[in-house]
């Protein structure tokens, strides 16, 4: 039996976005087809089995142009050479945890022995002790030699504890606001807001100004394809935008933001689940709910700049900041 997907299909099943399947066609790692009188993309089998790969080489922390080259290359001598290459990696992060974990035991050791004997621990002047301390090279893994998919998700989730997530206040600010609905919102809502930054010389106006984009309506597909983008540029208060674009105002308010490359999208489920387990804070999602993202947007880091630019060859760094809303627990409940 054909194995044919639609983009809806995809998403759900595999856990990607629409725009994170868009760019691993641009990167030629998948490829859809149309079907007659079907006005949207499809998937078939070996669509589908280069993605579960995908999926599964990425939760393994391999980045995209390797795996664009394990691909292509058939399971052959440098598909060995780039797992050798992330074993060897994954080899040395093992060790420095080990290292890590003998400092902390010495720590335990020598702090429980001066309880013990009601005697004033001095760290600093234990010369042992701080020559450990100085060869600590702080990593992050916890994969397995065996693992399943189940294995995977955990030990993705056991990273999540140790994502790099900062804590940030964005202030109110006056945005230029466009929203499209439709087949790829997000290249179609770009467009004109590229042409808007440029034509307007909004970077020389406002050398802050900053790049914000978020599902609208969310999830992602609608309906054979069609889902919704809207992306924000703050301008100053007085300013003037073109139709069909509108101006708004954003109150502004804490967010959990943690940084990622392009299009690495899974993560917002890790971001969450750090807020989640969070001893400090909760969500905050907005009363709108999925309508708009829960509040959560996508910062698009450098993209005014560029977009001033005109886009040049090393403008921008293909790193976003996913910004979660959030608030300070309440510890006394």
């Amino acid at each position: 039996m054909t194995v044919e997907l639609t983009i809806s299909q995809v998403t759900q099943n595999f856990d990607v976005t629409p725009r994170m399947l868009r760019h691993y066609e641009k990167m030629g790692l998948i490829t859809p087809f149309h079907k007659e009188d079907y006005a949207y993309r499809c998937y078939d089998e070996e669509a589908v089995k280069r993605l579960q790969l995908i999926v599964v080489l990425r939760k393994l922390r391999i980045p995209l142009k390797k795996i664009a080259v394990i691909l292509n290359d058939g399971g052959s001598l440098k598909t060995l050479e780039i797992l050798r290459e992330n074993i060897a990696e994954l080899d040395g992060e093992i060790k420095s945890l080990e290292t890590v974990r003998s400092a902390l035991n010495m720590f335990v050791s020598r702090l429980d022995g001066s309880i013990q004997a009601k005697a004033r621990l001095d760290l600093l002047g234990d010369t042992e002790l701080m020559e450990t301390v100085n060869t600590l090279s702080l990593s992050k893994t916890t994969l397995k030699e065996k693992t399943s998919m189940s294995d995977l998700n955990q030990a993705n989730e056991n990273l999540a504890k140790n994502l790099n997530v900062r804590i940030v206040l964005l202030p109110p600010f006056t945005v230029a606001s466009n929203h499209v609905i439709g087949k790829d919102p997000e290249e179609t809502v770009g467009d004109l807001m590229d042409k808007f930054i440029r034509e307007s010389r909004l970077y020389e106006i406002k050398p802050d100004s900053r790049y914000f984009g978020f599902n609208h309506p969310n999830p992602g597909i609608l309906e054979d394809g069609i889902h919704g983008y809207e992306v924000w540029a703050t301008i100053p208060d007085d300013m003037d935008v073109p139709a069909p674009m509108v101006k708004k105002h954003f109150d502004g308010g804490l967010f959990a933001a943690l940084t990622i490359k392009f299009p690495e999208f899974q993560y917002w489920g890790e971001l969450e689940n750090w807020v989640k387990n969070s001893p400090e804070y909760d969500l905050n999602y907005s009363e709108q709910g999925l309508e708009i993202m829960g509040g959560c947007l996508e910062e698009h880091l450098n993209w005014v700049y560029s977009s001033h630019m005109g886009w040049p060859e090393n403008g921008i760094d293909g790193q976003l900041d996913l910004l979660m809303p959030i608030k300070k627990r309440d510890n006394k409940r």
